[in-house]
């Protein structure tokens, strides 16, 4: 009879704790990110090397203070891509990360399906927002566009532990 009891714990314990993860991976470290303006959604601009603003609406947002890769945005735009595509910066590999289901605008598996038959392109929108990771913004043909950060060269050397070297800049908390 203990022996029922004890792997009746054992069972409830491990249930409630898988549950506890779940749910602060799905959904706890998220939080909405309200609309800022025009600065929500930028890419870089050929000529100058600066952020230009990209006329949106409809722009919604989710991020975590948890990781710096977990920012997720959708948006819809009338801006020229053709113009775009001559006037910014492209990212040729971009691949878009999962988002939580419930963030329903952003279906990563679709983005990179477009961003792949060129229904789609990725551009950089800031580089560094936080060391070694960078804001894409990708938009399609029919106007939609998602924003997610991923890591570049510098913060794939630093976050796997191998030496980021010269041709990165100094980690901020470095002395």
């Amino acid at each position: 009879m203990n022996g029922k009891i004890i792997v009746g714990f054992i069972v409830a314990a491990s249930v409630l704790a898988g549950a506890a993860v779940y749910y602060f991976q799905v959904y706890g470290y998220y939080d909405r990110v309200p609309a800022a303006g025009p600065a929500d959604v930028q890419v870089i601009s050929l000529e100058s090397g600066e952020p230009v603003p990209v006329t949106h609406s409809g722009f919604e947002a989710i991020d975590a203070t948890s990781s710096p890769i977990r920012y997720r945005a959708c948006f819809t735009t009338d801006a020229d891509l053709e113009l775009l595509r001559t006037s910014s910066q492209i990212l040729a590999d971009a691949t878009p990360r999962n988002a939580p289901g419930w963030f329903s605008c952003f279906d990563a598996t679709l983005i990179a399906a477009a961003l792949e038959d060129g229904t789609a392109t990725a551009f950089l929108a800031q580089k560094n927002v936080e060391y070694g990771v960078d804001r894409i913004v990708a938009i399609t043909k029919d106007g939609r566009g998602f924003i997610w950060h991923d890591l570049n060269k510098c913060g794939e050397k630093a976050y796997d532990g191998t030496v980021v070297g010269e041709a990165c800049p100094p980690r901020p908390d470095a002395s």
